[in-house]
């Protein structure tokens, strides 16, 4: 959609305009919610009023088709309170209700405390319509368990098996201060002022009980999780995700998305398993590379995104064919390393995002992408992966892995739930 804007409040329910149906929710209430009932469809399609249902059987964020922008955030918890943190929860989930259907943080949060004291809604999504806001919580493994084997909150026993840190793959070069976390929430929107507004006042509400570890912000999707998304380009030109899973493949996500009830631990039953990757770019290298090398390297020609000895972008990889100087896809090719034919049949769903942050003090553009997966296992899944990519993909003289987290995604919320209600009351 437009980001102008005069078109903002045209193109759905503004805040503003939504407070005198909601004045009446509470921020410390759990689940009553906005908008009451499980839904059955796990690819929930935003409304005509750009809206997208926060109450699903999983949670919105990982099949809904991706929205542009992105704020991201992972949180370490300061409180050793079980009874604090469960009831930061509840009221982090009161208010990501309201904000994803067009509501302030808090009723009449922005202007109507009071001249003499701090607004409870920073205001700055005031008469901007929802964007197609999703919000998205996983919890890391050190939640679970302390560096030194500690259980906070008493729930050491339920951390899931494949919930455990990512190893060091081959070249990764990661920032401590980047990588990790306790919780994380991810932000997705169509406007990134809403995306921005809805993780600050999140990070508002948890003061003292929380703070933010690190946080990236992200523009110009790099996949489609739907059928009804064209191709997105990432920062080096090419066309990202062709072979991604879609939401519409239900057989597909069932297989490589979701956890089942039989997986592990049952309170992850419909949720699933959210890693992260900040991956930069050497985008000035890059530059001074040949059309030639670029798409050797990737595997795929950079006008229409087809694999290298295809006409067509969703042609299938000819992974076994040569030309007179070898393999028509490389077998350090970027495409190969990363398909499933090449990994025993191994998918994963991506959700990713380009991101710049400026230079690095050296002239050069701290730019690239952060990379966001969710999986049924990331340690089935995604590892494996990442380490054929680590040790062979000749994309590696082009990136540098520089932030890496791993988190467990809860299922949806129940008319009665809060983040995190089955991993706490069940």
């Amino acid at each position: 959609m437009s980001h102008d804007r005069k078109n903002r409040a045209r193109d759905g329910i503004s805040r503003r305009g939504l407070l005198g149906s909601a004045a009446g929710v509470g921020v410390a209430a759990a689940g009553a919610g906005v908008l009451a009932g499980r839904m059955s469809s796990p690819a929930a399609a935003a409304t005509a009023s750009g809206t997208v249902p926060f109450r699903a059987a999983n949670q919105a964020g990982i099949v809904t088709p991706v929205q542009d922008r992105l704020h991201f955030a992972a949180f370490d918890v300061h409180t050793r309170s079980r009874t604090e943190l469960v009831d930061l929860l509840k009221t982090w989930t009161v208010m990501a209700e309201r904000m994803t259907a067009g509501h302030e943080a808090t009723p009449d949060g922005a202007i109507g405390g009071g001249a003499f004291a701090p607004p409870s809604d920073t205001g700055e999504a005031l008469d901007l319509s929802p964007a197609r806001l999703t919000l998205t919580i996983g919890f890391g493994p050190s939640l679970f368990t302390t560096a030194d084997g500690g259980d906070r909150f008493g729930i050491a026993s339920r951390k899931p098996g494949a919930l455990v840190d990512l190893p060091k793959f081959t070249g990764d070069a990661l920032d401590p201060a980047r990588s990790g976390g306790d919780i994380a929430i991810q932000a997705c929107a169509d406007d990134p002022q809403v995306a921005v507004h809805a993780i600050r006042n999140l990070a508002r509400a948890g003061f003292g009980a929380v703070s933010v570890r690190w946080s990236q912000l992200g523009f110009g999707r790099t996949s489609s999780t739907s059928a009804s998304q064209a191709t997105p380009r990432n920062l080096l030109g090419f066309k990202d995700g062709t072979r991604n899973i879609k939401a519409e493949d239900h057989d597909t996500v069932d297989k490589f998305v979701w956890v089942d009830r039989g997986d592990d631990q049952a309170w992850m039953a419909g949720g699933s398993y959210l890693v992260t990757r900040r991956i930069r770019m050497l985008i000035e290298p890059w530059d001074r590379t040949s059309l030639h090398e670029q798409e050797r390297v990737i595997g795929r020609t950079k006008g229409t995104g087809a694999p290298l000895g295809g006409k067509d972008e969703f042609d299938e990889l000819d992974l076994q064919s040569a030309g007179p100087s070898g393999p028509l896809v490389d077998t350090d090719a970027h495409v190969r390393l990363a398909s499933a034919e090449e990994l025993g049949g191994i998918q994963i769903l991506r959700r990713g995002y380009n991101f710049t942050d400026g230079s690095d003090g050296f002239g050069h553009l701290d730019a690239g992408l952060f990379f966001i997966a969710y999986c049924r296992n990331p340690q089935t899944q995604f590892v494996p992966m990442q380490n054929n990519l680590a040790r062979n993909d000749a994309l590696n003289e082009y990136i540098k892995h520089v932030g890496s987290a791993v988190f467990a995604v809860p299922p949806g919320l129940g008319p009665a739930d809060y983040w995190g209600s089955t991993l706490f009351e069940n």
